[in-house]
């Protein structure tokens, strides 16, 4: 298959892009590599998938000199013309699509930035498919659609009208124009609701990865609602796992959602005391009130895509926070680390 990855510098896309191109398929990877978190982390991810610097060039194709079936290019979704120009030229069989203006909070204070990427962005990669005749579009969605839901486990035919994030309401936006595209045109898309991914290769605004660097460094860190927060902690090689099965054994349904999670929501608490155990090391914490956008529990009810693919997440959070630090340990040894 030739697949286009967006947000291949990116931590599910770096994985996504890897996964497939390691399964022998063509992929085209773009991104925009902007600074919402440090790009060092992004351009070090597309050094993994062999592109070197040439990635900072806006707009040109880069071959990679370790994966001959990956070309990478660097721009934004919001750019009309050069995502026609992507999709005319691409001929994709595939589109995954899991670029993103990321982070509850962040979306606070810098509203207009998911409105560019996440709307703008999203209706410019469904444009290009129906143009385009992609047989599939499979892109991320977003535990947090479902608010602050107090029925549990969620499941995809919850009501999920009430996000409590602008975050949120940008991914709900998202499946209501995958539906409306896939009713029009009979574009077949799905949406993954994805549940608080963390692992090697992580993005440095998540908890996880906030809490390594502070605990290590002897710095304390700020938990929130005193703790008392659950999240379905699902590692990413079982959201790949998930990605490239729906992918390659897709439903019959034009158009589907999935929740992607591990089926098993862990207390913030807890989940610090695991990390203590796997660093070796005491936290120093700050307890905090609750944040605004932040929901008090999530949790997958995962049946759907157990019986659509066959097998569920199952990497235990021990295991996972394990590899996580053994990477980030040979990764800031790299001095690559801020």
């Amino acid at each position: 298959m030739r697949i286009l990855v967006t947000g291949a510098a990116g931590f599910i896309g770096f994985h996504t892009a890897k996964r497939f191109l390691e399964e022998g398929h063509s992929v085209v990877g773009i991104d925009s590599i902007n600074s919402y978190y440090d790009p060092e982390l992004k351009f070090a991810r597309l050094n993994e998938l062999g592109i070197g610097r040439q990635a900072e060039t806006w707009g040109t194709p880069v071959q990679s000199g370790k994966y001959p079936e990956f070309s990478f290019i660097r721009m934004k979704l919001e750019d009309r013309a050069a995502m026609e120009s992507l999709f005319k030229e691409g001929c994709f069989d595939r589109v995954i699509h899991l670029a993103a203006q990321a982070g509850v909070r962040y979306s606070l204070d810098h509203p207009h930035e998911y409105i560019d990427s996440n709307i703008v962005g999203f209706l410019n990669i469904l444009e290009g498919c129906r143009h385009g005749k992609v047989e599939h579009l499979v892109y991320a969605s977003s535990s947090s659609v479902y608010g602050n839901s107090n029925q549990f486990p969620l499941k995809e035919s919850a009501n999920v009208d009430y996000p409590i994030s602008f975050y949120a309401a940008t991914k709900k936006s998202n499946e209501l124009m995958a539906y409306t595209y896939s009713h029009l045109y009979g574009l077949k898309t799905t949406g993954l609701r994805f549940f608080t991914v963390y692992g090697p290769w992580g993005r440095p605004d998540m908890a996880y990865f906030k809490f390594t660097k502070a605990i290590l460094e002897g710095k304390p860190i700020s938990v929130y609602n005193h703790g008392d927060l659950y999240r379905d902690f699902t590692y990413i090689d079982d959201i790949v796992e998930g990605i490239s099965r729906i992918v390659q054994k897709a439903h019959g349904e034009t158009y589907k959602i999935f929740n992607i999670g591990n089926n098993n929501p862990i207390q913030l608490n807890h989940y610090i005391q695991v990390l203590e155990t796997v660093l070796n090391k005491k936290a120093i914490i700050n307890y905090e009130p609750m944040q605004p956008g932040d929901v008090y529990r999530t949790g997958a009810d995962i049946s759907t895509l157990e019986h659509s693919v066959d097998w569920k997440p199952s990497t235990d959070i021990s295991v996972g926070l394990t590899s996580f630090f053994e990477w980030y340990v040979q990764y800031t040894f790299r001095g690559c680390t801020r």
